[in-house]
């Protein structure tokens, strides 16, 4: 019998699937369409390691379905290309950027190729390209011209190894999250959009997609929505300080008042301690400065007296950096008795502490606190004296005995402030002081102000130049180069200059999935038609540390392109998904400074592509961490080369529907794992109909399946299989669930229901939400067992 070589196999048919275009994707087509995205890579030095392939294999699986069950079928594929890593790894090599990523892109098309995945190649975009990022600054400009691009002085968190300035978001832990040097902070002009004009939208149409909930949450906790109120606190000796809070109910209980070191209350101080109080606060990270743990600092600003407007009294006020300037107003009224960092704060400067707010527990019966008796008092020190709880207010004048959501609206009233909302969200700081990038194409003229380039001269092109070393300063190194920098104000003909600044590796990826719809229009973004034949995307698919950054800021952009009439859509995706890291062998994550990375090439070229893409799927849940195993790929091939050597014969039995049906089933869930254990399944029974086993391999192994198959056409052009409902029905049986060896509840299953389903059966059921498991016992057709 003919041997299984993988190499001739797979060589051959990526070579006629390319010729063929049997991939590509036909505009209009009458086939119901289907747009299956993942996030497209950034190609950089190193090239794919084994984790890559996961989710793109994943999306290949089911685009691949969906064509063989009569879709047509768009599955793109482009480069993220501008960045920092880039421009970091062409300094090192004293080479140019552009070079750089040109021979990046070469070395990841060409591993894509040889997994043999399933893309429309002839819709390939790469940001760095001028005909790409002409309509990435087209958007900005739109931006700018609807008021939602905007240059500020802000204190930015700035990475002096990267020398560029990052985004909250991209500090993790107070670190840069690319390098791992820890963020300063600095004074510096960015220019920021207004993604704080939609945070409302943002929030509520989660409601209308179909997202995978953790990453909802992601979403909504970053959005960080608060209703509250406006409350003007006048100052003794003129003027005014207004704070936001969530608790007016806690009013009475303001003690002293607390601004952030950036307010300019505090920057307007003269006195010599809380200036260097300030500059040692600057210089911390949000997170550092927001950790509860931490020990609090601050110090009072003198002579400023604030006038509490519930009770009248005069209360100091003090600058601390646990205030963020960000958040409301960035100055707090602090109430010790109902707020942990206030309390701590308190407790170390020897301020007053006064109750105001009661635990329900204590009813009405409590009206101020002459009447606290022993019981309420214990209650009490369960927060360490700080009552974080709504209840009963108390020493609060006349709103004593008013429960705090009664009392709240009272309050407000009475001292004059407003109900507003607040958010955690921040505009997005858009610039960066660095080289490969899009260049931001707007002129400074002194007499017209900030110009916008023409529409007609975009792209603004980043010059070709030898040396764009950031700068210690924060400066562009584009500054230097005079003879892009200067140029004619198109308004009124005199000398100006060029924005220096570039945007963040963010701009190019907020719309990229809208250029594949029609990748090679020179006159606008993309045609009209074409973005209402395809869009929204139905299924994205990527990475978990994209669901705040990445997504956020495409749900923005494209939300602006839908006020102004580009785009059909108000939401980019219709379904969200995400995939678990390829881990390596020993649990850690891959890394090439720890040398356990595994190289995709290795793999195809000594057990093929097929393999790869096969343990990739069967490796465990698609949506968890899972470590690399060479040892279990290897019985992956094994059961390839079965399946090369498997004689041919047709069953039209009860198995082969139920295996239909599981596999379909399966995939629709991106449960891959477990519909290739049912071909496993199915071939160890002997009862297979090789017709029906080829065609459900097809998504998975596509090389030996197209080697197998004798139609006159490629297998994946063939209909997908069919089963009958009847001869696929599953027997009913009772499935108990146990607790610690006791029943807890069962379940009406069907039979042959395995282990991962049973345990997502489990998780499904509020009663065991919040179990800590440590072993699973399960027995099939029988019962699975918790061990807490």
């Amino acid at each position: 019998m003919k041997r299984y070589d993988h190499k001739e196999i797979e060589g051959k048919w990526q070579e006629k699937w390319e010729k063929d275009a049997i991939y590509q994707a036909e505009d209009f087509s009458k086939k119901p369409k289907f747009y299956c995205l993942i996030e497209f890579p950034y190609p950089s030095g190193e090239g794919l390691h084994v984790g890559h392939p996961r989710s793109y294999s994943a999306l290949d699986v089911v685009a691949r379905k969906k064509r063989m069950q009569g879709f047509n079928v768009l599955y793109p594929i482009g480069w993220d290309a501008f960045g920092l890593p880039t421009e970091n790894y062409a300094i090192k090599t004293k080479r140019k950027p552009q070079d750089v990523t040109k021979e990046n892109i070469a070395t990841y098309r060409k591993q894509l190729k040889s997994i043999g995945l399933s893309f429309d190649w002839s819709r390939e975009v790469d940001t760095s390209d001028p005909e790409y990022y002409k309509w990435t600054q087209w958007i900005f400009l739109k931006l700018f011209e609807k008021g939602l691009a905007y240059q500020d002085e802000i204190a930015i968190n700035w990475c002096p190894s990267c020398k560029i300035g990052l985004a909250n978001e991209e500090v993790i832990a107070g670190k840069c999250e690319r390098c791992g040097h820890i963020a300063e902070k600095r004074m510096q002009k960015q220019w920021m959009l207004k993604i704080t004009d939609y945070a409302e939208r943002l929030l509520n149409d989660l409601d209308s997609v179909d997202y995978l909930e953790k990453i909802k949450v992601q979403q909504v906790n970053w959005i960080g929505r608060s209703e509250g109120a406006s409350i003007p606190f006048k100052i003794k000796d003129g003027g005014s300080l207004e704070v936001f809070t969530t608790r007016p109910d806690t009013i009475f209980g303001a003690t002293y008042m607390v601004v952030a070191p950036e307010h300019e209350l505090a920057k307007s101080s003269k006195d010599k301690k809380v200036k260097d109080y300030i500059k040692k606060a600057l210089a911390k990270s949000d997170l550092e400065r927001g950790e509860l743990e931490k020990e609090k600092t601050g110090v009072e600003i003198p002579g400023v007296l604030a006038i509490n407007p519930a009770n009248g009294k005069e209360i100091p006020v003090w600058v601390a950096d646990y205030v963020l300037p960000h958040y409301g107003t960035g100055a707090i009224m602090a109430v010790p008795a109902h707020d942990e960092r206030d309390f701590l704060f308190a407790k170390k400067f020897k301020l007053p502490i006064v109750k105001v707010v009661l635990p329900p527990s204590l009813g009405t019966a409590v009206r101020n606190a002459e009447d606290l008796a022993v019981g309420a008092k214990s209650e009490l020190r369960v927060e360490s004296d700080c009552y974080l709880g709504k209840g009963v207010l108390t020493n609060s004048g006349e709103f004593d005995g008013l429960g705090s959501e009664e009392a709240k609206g009272k309050i407000v009233k009475k001292t004059g402030a407003k109900k507003t909302v607040n958010y955690k969200l921040r505009d997005w700081i858009f610039s960066r002081q660095h080289y490969w990038g899009e260049p931001i194409p707007l002129i400074h003229c002194e007499k017209c102000g900030v110009v916008p380039v023409p529409e007609k001269d975009l792209p603004v092109e980043l010059p070709d130049v030898d040396a764009y070393e950031p700068t210690d300063t924060g400066e562009s190194p584009l500054a230097k180069i005079d003879s892009w920098v200067n140029v004619k104000c198109p308004k009124c003909e005199g000398e100006a200059k060029r924005e220096t600044d570039t945007m963040p590796n963010w701009a190019g990826s907020s719309w990229y999935f809208l250029r594949y719809v029609d990748p090679k229009n020179s006159k606008e973004l993309a045609d009209k038609k074409k973005l209402e034949y395809w869009t929204p995307v139905d299924l994205y698919n990527g990475g978990m540390e994209h669901t705040t950054l990445h997504l956020l800021y495409s749900r923005f952009w494209h939300k602006f392109l839908f006020d102004i009439g580009v785009v059909p859509t108000s939401e980019p995706y219709a379904k969200r998904h995400s995939h678990g890291m390829v881990l390596a062998e020993d649990g850690t994550k891959m890394s090439k400074s720890k040398g356990n990375v595994v190289n995709p090439d290795e793999i195809v070229n000594h057990y093929g592509a097929d393999t790869l893409r096969l343990y990739e799927m069967f490796m465990g849940p698609f949506g968890e961490a899972i470590p690399w195993s060479t040892t279990s790929m290897i019985g992956v091939r094994r059961f390839l080369e079965r399946v090369f050597k498997l004689d041919k014969q047709e069953r039209d039995n009860t198995i082969t529907h139920k295996t239909i049906k599981k596999v379909t089933e399966d995939i629709d869930k991106m449960k891959f794992n477990t519909a290739i254990s049912s071909l496993m399944e199915y071939v160890n029974s002997g009862e297979y109909d090789y017709e029906v086993l080829l065609k459900l391999l097809a998504p998975f192994a596509p090389h030996i399946v197209e080697e197998l198959w004798e139609g006159e056409s490629s297998i994946h052009l063939e209909s997908w299989p069919v089963f009958d409902s009847e001869k696929a029905k599953d027997e009913k049986i009772n499935f108990v669930i146990q607790v610690n060896g006791k029943l807890k509840g069962t379940f009406e299953v069907d039979s042959g229901l395995r282990e991962d389903d049973a345990m997502s059966l489990v998780k499904e059921d509020s009663k065991f939400k919040d179990l800590e498991i440590k072993k699973v016992i399960f027995v099939p057709d029988r019962l699975i067992n918790l061990v807490v």
